[in-house]
């Protein structure tokens, strides 16, 4: 058996406080807490479990954007009155496959955010760290006013509600990732593009960004290689006190 580095998220195992079983895993105590353990073994989906999770997502984002249509005038509105501009940001995320597509979001940040990071960074050696370690930042300055609040409620990410629709995303999976994030997941990119990046996933709910990179990464690849309807309705029923709680969501 080869020997696996501290660093292989294949040797890693994902902990969150609620277990969700996996044929084939075999869960362990992990602390106190109870923590869950579950290791990064599995296989892949199965065409019709494939065809299954489509119609799901099908289902699930047009009716959510039906039920949600007012909620969406009202963030419209939210982001308008706070800043001009765009009401909607698209930034170009890497999907199933590695091809590239425009992920739709409410703007949260000022219209120059790229060139107020690159200047924030160059200047404060505490941010550029924070950044180099989590691809995030706690305090962003270049958060408008009203955008910690639809960040704190993920409501800034109800627009990818479309991208489930037109098939560049699904429900469940894992976060869409910008090309800066490849190097992150080594040799297991692979699994990442194995499937349709999610609105919500297993990383979201077992801490977000409390979670750290390297455990978001095994989080992914678990998924990857363990996704089925059965997994992803389980995660989508965690998903609603993970976003009531805001639990790592900033």
């Amino acid at each position: 058996m080869r020997q696996r580095s501290k660093s292989d998220p294949e040797g890693d195992v994902v902990m969150f406080k609620q277990f969700l079983p996996v044929d084939g895993n075999t869960p362990e105590r992990a602390s106190r807490q109870e923590d869950i353990v579950i290791r990064t073994i599995g296989a892949s989906p199965s065409a019709r479990q494939e065809a299954a999770i489509r119609m799901l997502d099908i289902v699930i984002s047009l009716l959510a954007i039906l039920a949600l249509a007012p909620l969406f005038l009202v963030i419209a509105g939210m982001v308008k009155a706070a800043d001009r501009g765009p009401i909607f940001f698209a930034q170009p995320r890497i999907g199933r496959n590695g091809k590239i597509f425009r992920c739709l979001k409410f703007r949260s940040m000022v219209v120059n955010a790229e060139q107020r990071l690159a200047e924030l960074l160059e200047k404060d050696p505490v941010a550029r760290a924070e950044w180099a370690r989590d691809h995030k930042l706690r305090k962003d300055p270049r958060i408008i006013r009203g955008g910690e609040f639809l960040r704190k409620a993920s409501f800034d990410e109800l627009p990818q509600l479309f991208n489930v629709l037109r098939g560049e995303m699904s429900i469940v999976g894992p976060r869409p990732i910008v090309a800066a994030e490849t190097p992150r997941y080594g040799r297991y990119f692979s699994s990442y593009c194995a499937v349709r990046p999610g609105l919500t996933g297993l990383w979201q709910v077992s801490g977000r960004n409390d979670v750290s990179y390297r455990r978001r990464v095994a989080c992914d690849v678990t998924y990857a290689r363990r996704k089925s309807v059965q997994n992803d309705l389980r995660i989508i029923a965690m998903t609603v006190p993970a976003v009531l709680l805001a639990k790592g969501s900033y």
